[in-house]
């Protein structure tokens, strides 16, 4: 009788422990979780910034591949405000389950230096999925302002810091930050003019109401080829393909400003990893999609190579950059609200 008690009595501790076992598994979110039949329903990428910018445009080129690869619609969320960084914080606040996925661009490094309260932290509170394009800025200017290089605008500039207007597409845009390696770069402190969003900037830049800025070329290359701005030069170490009379900033004489606008995109922290490596997967098929490529390639960028379309070479680029921005921030004395 004994022993049948105690049999029994094993027998329920190993099924106890089985299920237990079998919960832990399936509840074992950041450290590679069972995807199991994601995605099953609709997947949102959230764009910080409106609708028709440069982020946006890029987010809409590679939603459709990356859907078809995963057998799910994505739905594109325009969720703007305080330079990328509202959107950025439903991201980080979502359920870790893969069905929110952030599309950030530099603004990711450089919020933490800009805000004092930011209400998040881009290395602990993201799992990085995988880099998407590094886009070329274009200093451009309305078609009447006087200078016709890049060296005559620096000088221009110098001589009349105080009468001319640098516009960009609020705090923390990379429109902002570009003007802020301008203005270092050239040694002149100007009167800014920030909107809200790339899209009202460069309307009135074209429509003559403020006189220069810096922005991405998947949002001028139009407006230069359609000489409805003047350009001065392409801040990246080569020219752009689809801009080839545009010199780069070093030709044109200030070498110290380079920059480029990098995208990736992000899930909450503890999101599935096998979740993760399907996104990383999904996007490393998009980048390869040649209707990507090409239409990358028309507003002058390309995607990055696949080894940094993966979530590890994503962290690595975001650590590094954190620290960049960091001192040239504080050097500069910029903060926001």
């Amino acid at each position: 009788m004994t022993t049948t008690r105690h049999r029994a009595a094993a027998r329920m501790i190993a099924a106890i422990g089985a299920v237990s076992l079998l919960a832990a598994c399936s509840g074992n979110g950041g450290s590679g979780g069972d995807a199991g039949n994601y995605p099953d329903r609709n997947i949102t990428f959230v764009v910080p910034f409106s609708a028709g910018g440069p982020t946006d445009t890029v987010t809409r080129m590679i939603a459709e591949p990356m859907a078809a690869k995963l057998g799910a619609k994505i739905v594109v969320q325009n969720v703007e405000g305080a330079g990328g960084t509202v959107g950025a914080g439903e991201v980080a606040r979502a359920e870790p389950d893969g069905y929110t996925v952030l599309m950030h661009h530099i603004g990711m490094s450089t919020a933490p230096a800009l805000y004092q309260n930011l209400g998040y932290q881009p290395l602990e509170d993201f799992e990085t999925i995988g880099l998407v394009t590094e886009v070329p800025m274009t200093i451009v200017a309305r078609r009447d302002f006087p200078p016709t290089t890049l060296q005559d605008l620096v000088s221009h500039v110098k001589a009349n810091a105080n009468k001319f207007t640098l516009a960009n597409a609020g705090i923390g845009a990379a429109s902002h930050l570009c003007g802020l390696l301008f203005q270092h770069a050239a040694g002149v402190k100007l009167q800014e003019v920030p909107y809200e969003g790339t899209g009202p900037a460069l309307t009135d830049l074209v429509g003559g109401q403020v006189d220069f800025m810096c922005d991405q070329t998947t949002n001028t290359s139009g407006q230069i080829s359609g000489g409805k701005v003047k350009a001065y030069a392409v801040t990246t170490p080569e020219r752009v393909k689809s801009l080839p009379d545009l010199p780069t900033t070093a030709e044109a004489g200030l070498p110290q400003l380079q920059v480029s606008v990098w995208h990736g995109l992000y899930a909450p922290k503890g999101t599935p990893q096998d979740v993760v490596q399907k996104l990383s997967e999904a996007l490393t098929a998009a980048l390869a999609d040649q209707a990507v490529i090409d239409q990358m390639a028309k507003l002058g960028t390309a995607p990055v190579p696949a080894a940094d379309a993966t979530p590890q070479a994503h962290r690595a680029h975001l650590e590094e950059q954190l620290g960049t921005w960091a001192k040239i921030i504080a050097d500069a004395g910029v903060k926001a609200s």
